[in-house]
């Protein structure tokens, strides 16, 4: 109950945050310049397509993509294509900087190029999660992709080829086989990539013949700079293990302390973000509730693991619904989630023990002897005392000694009956003899 009641305390706090950034509008001629900076992720998706669809209700008359962008996700560039191919406005990127790897694909998707000059287009192979090279399907489907994003508006498909794949040769622009293809300005204008450079804004729109125009610019919200940082595929497995190690942490201390709130947060962030990238609906935020129900109806009341597997598959498909990315590399992140969780549980039960929730269903106690628990005394006193077998020892049976007759055991050896004994060592009601002659 506790975590509800955070988790809705926090989203009161952000969503007053979450409104979308509005363009005014111009009169006559008017161009939109949206910001295509950074890795190229969903939540720059997200941005793009709010942005784009914004400057058609305005009626703009041109919309500028400034693109500085080392590269990204394949998905979102992917998507990101088929967003400004679907516009019905003309747009041109305008590489001020760098446009590489997907964001070489994002350029070539653009009704016309325009250069900074000193800029860089190009180098685009694709790469996995890791850092190295993709798979032969996925890199036959981003050749043909590069390829198709060329012969959209007659440029020579060859170049955007040498940008993703290293067999292609062309020594004269400095990629060898071997190497990938990367243009500078005067190169990318040389091959017919690049439709001209401009300094800034104002030799930009006279290329375009939009000097009158009127400018707006499209802005991140801060929503979307939270959408943004959170679908990162380098931030999600961090917010899910930060997520689910906090809860658990929770479990073992004591009232709703920095753990729950850390652990909530994550997640809350996680959703939120997702949500306002447009891929996760309510549906998902609902199944993870689900999820945390179903376990803690399996903590009070046992249900032979049924209700704790379904409220973990509840969980894992809340965070698939959401995230946007590949089941795989989901499931990648719930893994590295959950040995965080293990681990960082590990090391603080051992070092500060069950303290919270947990100290309430967990019997820790054990009957002790420095507690007072004992089974039967030990009676040290009659260590020495000497005897006689009454019974042929085997080597247990039952010695005389004077006043008492009593049950012993020998450290080993066969002792007949009339052995003469002596009492060595007493431990609780085991009572050990040896021969005394």
């Amino acid at each position: 109950m506790r975590f509800f009641v955070s988790v809705c305390f926090m989203m009161m706090v952000i969503l007053p945050f979450a409104g979308n950034f509005v363009l005014s509008k111009g009169e006559g001629d008017l161009v939109t310049f949206i910001p295509v900076e950074q890795e190229v992720e969903r939540g720059l998706e997200a941005f793009l397509k709010r942005s784009i669809q914004d400057a058609e209700d305005q009626g703009a008359d041109h919309i500028v993509l400034e693109i500085n962008t080392p590269g990204g996700a394949v998905n979102a560039a992917d998507n990101i294509a088929k967003i400004i191919k679907a516009s019905d406005v003309p747009i041109t990127a305008y590489v001020s900087n760098r446009a590489l790897s997907a964001g070489a694909y994002i350029a070539l998707n653009a009704d016309q190029i325009i250069m900074e000059p000193g800029a860089l287009m190009g180098s685009a192979a694709i790469i996995d999660q890791s850092g190295n090279a993709a798979g032969k399907k996925a890199e036959s489907f981003w050749h043909a992709a590069m390829k198709s994003a060329a012969e959209l508006n007659e440029r020579d498909p060859k170049y955007a080829l040498a940008m993703a794949d290293p067999d292609v040769d062309l020594p004269d622009y400095n990629a060898p086989k071997g190497e990938l293809l990367t243009l500078s300005d005067q190169e990318a204008v040389e091959v017919g990539y690049a439709e001209g450079t401009a300094e800034d804004r104002t030799e930009l729109l006279n290329i375009l013949n939009l000097e009158e125009a009127k400018i707006s610019d499209a802005e991140v919200s801060i929503a979307e700079r939270i959408a943004r940082f959170v679908t990162n595929p380098i931030i999600i497995p961090i917010l899910l293990s930060i997520g689910s190690l906090g809860l658990v942490l929770e479990l073992y201390s004591p009232g709703f302390g920095v753990p729950g709130f850390m652990g909530a947060g994550a997640l809350l962030l996680f959703f939120f973000g997702h949500m306002i990238a447009g891929f996760a609906g309510w549906e998902s935020l609902l199944l993870l509730i689900v999820g945390v129900v179903l376990i803690l109806v399996e903590v009070f009341i046992p249900g032979f693991g049924i209700f704790g597997v379904l409220g973990a598959v509840g969980i894992v498909a809340s965070i698939i619904l959401a995230s946007g990315q590949s089941m795989q590399y989901v499931l990648l992140a719930v893994l590295i989630a959950i040995a965080v969780t293990i681990g960082g549980s590990y090391l603080f039960i051992r070092i500060f023990g069950y303290r919270g929730f947990f100290k309430k269903i967990i019997l820790s106690d054990s009957t002790k002897t420095e507690l007072g628990y004992v089974s039967n005394a030990t009676r040290n006193e009659l260590i020495g005392m000497e005897g006689k077998a009454v019974t042929p020892l085997r080597p247990s049976g039952i010695a005389d000694f004077g006043d008492e007759r009593m049950d012993v055991v020998t450290e080993g050896g066969f002792l007949p009956a009339g052995t003469e004994v002596k009492i060595v060592k007493t431990n609780g009601s085991r009572v050990v003899v040896r021969a005394s002659k």
